[in-house]
């Protein structure tokens, strides 16, 4: 018996010169045995089995995801969610007061001004000079701090950088009559200083620090035209050369006047206020709550003869102080 061809996926009939003669009983039998046996099964190929596995797998992901995700969608936030949240972080943390924050911001611009002069030789100078430094430790007859034999400190107060390349505005008092000058930055760098303008009108000066730290920070300056009693305010300084210290309180008043308790000068457009503010104050920055200068501390007012606080300090606006730098900034 002869062997059966081999059909291809698309059977295909016989060419007429294939058919067998008529009467040929062993062709013809043949024949008959090749129409009626199978034609074999297709065959799937490699790629076609994977695109179909990949599909059915995608089919049911997509499934899947729009059964659960409906059920697992994250909750809509309302108002009352979020003031609740707010609540338990007020609760649960503090956080720092509006002074604190003000005062971390200034800080880096605030440095500690020393005047030097000559000693004066009177007995009383004596005195005072030995009474320092057993205080601090040293022998009675030891220079002052950053001075030299024969110099003491003749002013102690504070200043505040407004120019990044050294530019520091202070009270005229705290400078006038020293033979040198030291400025100490936040970072503890130390630095001779010297005056390069005066505003006498509003006991203000205005120092050139000769040496400054690489990453020197100036304060940021704001107008006081909307400024008004009630504003809380703080005062960044050096009172009696302990500091920097911070006191804080609202403004008390505008365009106040001041005499001097020798009655020697007035200042006039003066902020008053009643953060706390002492000797050694003087030249410091007065800011607002967003950490700006509004104004720079030069005096308090004490009817007694302590010069001590009592409730009522004075700062020149940072308008006319600015002007004194001859850059007026609003």
């Amino acid at each position: 018996m002869r062997r059966p061809a081999f059909y291809s996926r698309s059977p295909r009939t016989l060419p007429p010169a294939a058919e067998p003669a008529a009467g040929s009983p062993a062709d013809a039998a043949a024949v008959a045995e090749a129409v009626q046996a199978p034609p074999p099964r297709a065959r799937w190929q490699p790629g076609r089995r994977a695109f179909a596995l990949l599909t059915v797998a995608f089919m049911a992901l997509a499934a899947g995801g729009a059964y659960w995700a409906p059920r697992h969608a994250g909750k809509a936030l309302t108002q009352k969610d979020i003031d609740a949240a707010v609540l338990r972080t007020l609760q649960t943390n503090t956080l720092p007061s509006p002074a604190a924050r003000a005062a971390d911001i200034v800080r880096p611009s605030v440095v500690r001004v020393v005047g030097y002069g000559p000693e004066k030789a009177t007995p009383e100078a004596k005195t005072q000079k030995r009474g320092r430094n057993m205080a601090k430790g040293k022998p009675p007859e030891a220079p002052a701090d950053g001075g030299t034999p024969g110099e003491v400190e003749r002013g102690v107060g504070t200043g505040v950088v407004i120019v990044d390349k050294g530019v520091i505005l202070t009270n005229l008092h705290v400078v006038a009559g020293a033979e040198k000058i030291k400025v100490t930055f936040a970072d503890g760098l130390e630095a001779i200083a010297v005056i390069t303008g005066v505003q006498p009108e509003n006991d203000l000066a205005v120092l050139q620090a000769q040496k400054i730290p690489d990453d020197l920070i100036p304060a940021v300056m704001r107008s006081t035209a909307d400024l008004r009693p009630g504003d809380q305010v703080a005062a960044v300084g050096f009172p009696f050369g302990i500091g920097p210290s911070v006191s804080a309180g609202v403004v008390s008043g505008l365009k106040r006047s001041f005499r001097s308790p020798e009655g020697k000068q007035e200042l006039g457009n003066l902020i008053q206020f009643d953060a706390a503010a002492n000797p050694g104050n003087s030249g410091g920055p007065l800011i607002n709550m967003d950490g700006e200068v509004l104004g720079i501390v030069t005096a308090i007012l004490n009817p007694t003869q302590q010069r001590t606080f009592i409730g009522i300090a004075f700062a020149v606006p940072i308008e006319n102080a600015a002007s004194a730098a001859g850059s007026p900034p609003f």
